[in-house]
């Protein structure tokens, strides 16, 4: 095997030669080459012709080339490997079929694409030949195929950098002096260079990347080879020259790979078997890519005419301030025109394509108009509820019952809302105005559920403080009468209400249950201020000062005919009765025994004074699930003490005052005997003398004094 003369290793069907490229590492000698090597392949649509003859030239290799005189046909088939002669380091070069064969079609350029990608991926360097005239244009230069390549490579993890050189054939001298011919070919450069890098900036990718991440990109021009052969062949020379030496710093090679040389073969055919696998390579043709293209282009052109369109602009600045009357009629016309527009300009191009582009064209437009769309529903939700509320407010000041109101204000500004939507209501979008109008609806409900929610308060919130502050023993049972009475009115009025709104009953029911939440809340909070210990303690000072008062007032007081003690221990069972009403919320009828464990723990002590019994626990005993703790046990306890503390000057001073009612009534009854011993002695004196008087009197002075 002459290996200048090359092998087929990947025929025109995609077979991989396995057994020819054992053949040709062994015959080569590659394989001891370790990571000392470079590959470089060459790359290019069919058009650009002259692959082959370039390759034979710069690296003296003897590929298969066109004959010109046959016509131009086909010449290379499937993947060519060749090893280079006279070049160090140890170089092999591929010779690839060309991408826009007349032989493959549009229609099949799976193979095109896949030996694109096995080029960048196991060569070193990548040359892409390319004429010079055709520079610029959309597919002689290759564009789609390097883009779709692009795109591949840009979704591939991060890979040893390669070096692009695109050969740019048939490059002409300009006739200008040598400083213009300079600036000239500066000028070209620059501008070849912007060119590949306006393929890779647009091609879509997830993160930010550049084309410098992944290759080295380096151009060169050749003169053309038919007419100036011999200048041809210099700059041919000199392209050689590039290639020794390849893998030292700074030469064409880029990152080294990590592949030794003996381990190629495999390495080679796990690529091509990968790229096969890889369905992101089984793109359309030409001719689709081409109207996806151009349809593109042209939705982009007509969206931009759509933004700029002075009437929309204006109807956009206008709906900031309010509605817009004929928003959803000029809107569809201006959306209309647009796509009118768009399908004249694409009707040559593929149906698919432009459909789908047309389809991303109205998307794009949607976008722009949904914020002047949803500001128009939004000024319409406000008018609607302003008007709402001022038209309630009217009907009742005319004196309608506030159901009868609330059915008709609620009717006739929801009408009036869907004929503001469906004025605004745009054709092509899909759009409706039901989230705007679910929002109006509990807009409407809210201020409704506000009404019976103040009619309970008011209704429950005051008498619920009376007959908690009273503590009287059916405090619980009257408390729950008022409870439920207000709140099922409360519910009933709202069903009435709400049956303007057509609610389903799952969402009725709710309401219900908030309105019923709502009360039982108000409930809770009212019992929980009156539970506060500070209040609860006054409470039992102020009952204990009341019984007190009572029995000073009375007859019981005056006669003694009362025990103090007795006074004192219905004082502080009063008390109790506070505390006990005050431990928890009754929310039902069931009886409880938290007066009763308050009196066993309070009256039972044990031999150090402390309270036993179930004031000593957490939790109260026998209650029923539904009750709601106010004060725990040990509360109970606590306040307790506190209140045996504070009522001790209480008792003491009614005790002083009773200390000092008796002695006054002992004062009173000595002065009555003594004015009695006296008449007495006025009696005796008539018998027996003045002198016996005054010694009776001395002596029931003296006796009562004893007394």
């Amino acid at each position: 095997m002459k290996m200048e003369e090359g092998m087929q290793l990947i025929d025109e069907n995609g077979k991989f030669n396995v057994d020819g490229l054992q053949d040709f590492v062994t015959a080569t000698e590659f394989a001891q080459s370790g990571f000392s090597y470079a590959i470089v392949a060459i790359i290019g649509s069919q058009s650009s012709a002259g692959k082959s003859t370039l390759m034979n030239q710069t690296f003296h290799t003897k590929f298969k080339e066109m004959d010109a005189y046959n016509g131009r046909s086909q010449t290379t088939k499937g993947i060519w490997i060749a090893k280079c002669s006279d070049i160090d380091p140890f170089t092999i070069v591929m010779d690839f079929e060309g991408t826009d064969s007349n032989q493959r079609g549009e229609d099949d350029a799976a193979f095109e694409r896949q030996s694109t990608l096995f080029a960048l991926e196991i060569a070193d360097v990548v040359l892409i030949n390319m004429w010079c005239k055709d520079i610029g244009l959309e597919h002689a230069a290759s564009r789609p195929l390097l883009k779709t390549v692009f795109q591949v490579i840009k979704r591939s993890s991060k890979q040893p950098k390669r070096t692009l050189l695109f050969v740019i054939r048939d490059h002409t001298k300009t006739p200008l002096e040598r400083l213009k011919k300079f600036i000239f070919e500066d000028i070209e450069k620059h501008f070849l260079r912007s060119y590949f890098l306006q393929i890779w900036d647009a091609v879509p990718e997830p993160g930010t990347t550049t084309l410098y991440e992944f290759f080295k990109v380096e151009i060169t021009a050749l003169h053309s080879y038919e007419f100036q052969e011999v200048e041809f062949k210099e700059q041919v020379a000199q392209l050689r020259q590039q290639f020794v030496h390849s893998t030292c710093p700074g030469g064409l090679v880029g990152d080294r790979k990590k592949v030794k040389s003996a381990s190629f073969s495999i390495y080679a055919e796990d690529i091509w078997k990968t790229i096969k696998e890889n369905k992101d390579l089984y793109l359309p043709s030409i001719k689709v890519m081409v109207a996806a293209f151009r349809c593109e282009a042209i939705a982009e052109e007509k969206l931009k005419c759509f933004t700029s369109n002075t009437r929309w602009l204006a109807i956009k600045e206008d709906v900031q301030a309010g509605p817009v009357l004929g928003f959803g009629e000029d809107v569809t016309s201006f959306l209309e025109t647009c796509l009118s527009e768009y399908d004249i300009e694409v009707g040559h191009f593929d149906q698919e394509v432009r459909n789908a582009k047309r389809q991303q064209l109205l998307s794009n437009v949607l976008m722009v108009v949904h914020d002047a769309y949803d500001t128009m529903l939004m000024h319409l939700y406000s008018n609607t509820v302003k008007s709402f509320k001022t038209s309630l407010e009217q009907s009742l000041n005319e004196g309608r019952e506030y159901v009868a109101s609330i059915h008709l204000c609620s009717q006739s500004c929801l009408r009036e809302f869907d004929e503001g939507c469906e004025d605004a209501a745009i054709q092509q979008s899909g759009w409706n105005a039901n989230k705007f109008r679910k929002r109006l609806i509990c807009n409407m409900l809210s201020e409704v559920m506000a009404k019976y929610e103040n009619q309970i308060t008011h209704a429950i919130a005051n008498t619920v403080e009376s007959l908690l502050e009273a503590s009287e023993r059916n405090t619980w049972a009257l408390v729950r009468d008022v409870f439920e009475c207000n709140t099922e009115k409360a519910i009933s009025e709202f069903s009435d209400a709400a049956a303007s709104f057509e609610l389903r009953s799952s969402e009725i029911d709710t309401k219900f249950q908030h309105l019923r939440e709502f009360a039982r809340n108000l409930l809770k909070m009212k019992a929980r201020e009156k539970a506060d210990a500070g209040r609860v303690l006054k409470r039992m000072m102020d009952r204990s000062k009341q019984v007190f008062d009572n029995y000073e007032n009375s007859m019981s007081w005056y006669k003694s005919e009362t025990n103090l003690d007795e006074i004192e221990r219905k004082a502080l069972s009063k008390s109790l009765r506070i505390l006990s009403i005050m431990a928890a919320i009754r929310y039902d009828e069931m009886p409880d025994q938290i007066e009763n464990n308050c009196s066993e723990s309070i009256f039972a002590k044990d031999a150090h004074g402390s309270c036993i019994g179930p004031l000593a626990l957490d939790t109260w005993e026998e209650v029923s699930q539904n009750s709601t703790t106010l004060l725990k046990p040990e509360d109970c306890k606590s306040l307790w003490m506190t209140f045996i503390e504070e009522i001790k000057p209480m008792v003491t001073d009614v005790k002083s005052r009773q200390d000092a009612r008796r002695k006054t009534q002992s004062y009173v009854a000595v002065g009555t005997g003594a004015a009695v011993g006296v008449a007495a002695a006025a009696a005796a004196a008539v018998v027996a003398g003045p002198a016996v008087v005054a010694n009776l009197g001395i002596a029931f002075i003296t006796r009562a004094m004893r007394r």
